[in-house]
């Protein structure tokens, strides 16, 4: 399998996204790292909305985040997404936001994922996507 490179994705922060205390509210991490993560399978010619049509389902079994550095209005992040486990059913995506410049990590963290089939049963990937299954499997064994 050839090796593309994914880019980071960028975010410029919104007003809506910031607290009475003029930075980004926590819970708008976790959205980014839903935005990174479907930036992600769409480089990787895997976007989400052809995942779903071919029957499956990528819901979120866990997430957390862990903040470093406080993320203001106006400013722009970017965010660094991995895939890092990966068992043919189970996936966990690693984050890493940092500023603009990549010089600050303002937050790390991660979020676990299955597949499901459209009656939300757990289902392997590697007869029904071959494709899906083999990029998985190299991008774990390569993230390493």
């Amino acid at each position: 399998m050839m090796e593309e490179e994914i880019k980071p994705y960028f975010h410029k922060v919104q007003y809506y996204e910031t607290d009475a205390m003029a930075v980004v509210h926590h819970s708008n991490y976790i959205r980014w790292f839903e935005e990174a993560r479907l930036d992600y399978l769409e480089q990787a010619k895997f976007p989400y909305s052809e995942i779903e049509a071919r029957g499956f389902l990528i819901p979120v079994l866990s997430a957390s985040c862990e903040y470093r550095q406080a993320v203001r209005f106006g400013e722009t992040v970017q965010i660094e997404t991995e895939i890092t486990k990966f068992n043919g059913i189970k996936f966990t995506v690693a984050y890493q936001i940092y500023d603009e410049a990549h010089q600050v990590l303002h937050a790390q963290g991660s979020t676990e994922h299955c597949f499901l089939d459209r009656e939300f049963h757990p289902i392997s990937i590697k007869r029904k996507a071959p494709d899906l299954y083999e990029y998985f499997t190299y991008k774990t064994l390569h993230n390493r």
